[in-house]
């Protein structure tokens, strides 16, 4: 980031409608409240939320809401965690049951404190999903636990349907965005994932906005490529606060369906580009349109 940039205004395309008095969006608040959950919907302030949430569906997030990392594109806190709630897993069940869900998002912060950087609540919590609402698909959208590939093995011995992991941005850009991770390691986690359990769906997600290129961000899906990641979603960056990165483009509507063309080219099994596109936003719908 320079001080002296003169970074550009939001744009039209950049307003999004939204309805306040659903009541389907009370009854989630209400229920997340009530069994201690937090999501990601709320704590990385996402645009989809009230969408998502009047539809009855939520990305839940485990291991509490603050992370040990402090990425400069997230609008989650970062700080000292709380300990592992050891309840979580049968809330997030009894939530999914209530909310009568067929098809679940887990995701978490990162924990670099934790030996298994979280792996095994994801274990615990798939599993109590399953046991409650044996027909449900379990998708689980993981950070990089702790970079050791032992801490995915923990993971996929239970019955995931989907594991996702973000590439988020350009190689170039990992240092100042994505401090702390890396880019290599997070391609081996989704290779990684495919060697663990051949018949697992892959997939990953990525945000234009933070000063790359186009021959970049094809750079980046031809990685994906090469790992056999299935599905790939591509959405606009949006700063969640002053103290993130700033937004350096806005990628107009027409440039991300020439980007969903070029990838479709590459023959994932889906694609979803668009300006409020997210990883796990319409996930069951990306998950049936790649045939399974």
């Amino acid at each position: 980031m320079t001080a002296d940039r003169n970074y550009p205004n939001k744009p039209e395309w950049l307003r999004k409608k939204v309805l306040l008095n659903n009541q389907n969006i009370v009854r989630v608040e209400e229920l997340i409240s009530d069994l201690n959950l937090h999501t990601v919907c709320q704590n990385a302030k996402c645009p989809n939320i009230f969408e998502c949430f009047s539809n009855k569906t939520a990305t839940f997030l485990l291991l509490g809401n603050i992370c040990t990392r402090n990425c400069a594109f997230c609008g989650v806190e970062s700080g000292q965690p709380l300990p592992i709630d050891e309840n979580e897993p049968e809330n997030i069940a009894r939530a999914v049951s209530v909310l009568d869900l067929k098809y679940i998002v887990l995701t978490s912060v990162t924990r670099d404190d934790l030996a298994d950087g979280g792996a095994n609540q994801f274990g615990k919590t798939v599993r109590q999903i399953k046991s409650l609402m044996p027909g449900a698909k379990a998708e689980c959208l993981i950070p990089d636990f702790k970079k050791e590939i032992k801490n995915l093995e923990i993971l996929l011995k239970e019955e995931v349907d989907v594991l996702n992991h973000n590439i988020e941005t350009v190689e170039r850009n990992y240092i100042g965005v994505r401090n702390g991770a890396d880019y290599h390691k997070s391609l081996e986690i989704l290779a990684s994932a495919k060697k663990i359990k051949p018949d697992i769906v892959t997939k990953s997600g990525l945000m234009l906005g933070l000063g790359e290129n186009i021959e970049e961000v094809h750079k980046l899906l031809e990685d994906l490529k090469k790992v056999s990641c299935d599905i790939v979603t591509i959405g606009q960056y949006l700063s969640p606060g002053r103290n993130n990165i700033p937004v350096h483009k806005y990628y107009s509507p027409e440039e991300f369906v020439e980007l969903e063309k070029y990838a479709k080219n590459m023959l994932f099994k889906y694609v979803v580009s668009g300006v409020f596109v997210r990883s796990s936003y319409l996930a069951a719908m990306a998950f049936e349109a790649s045939g399974n």
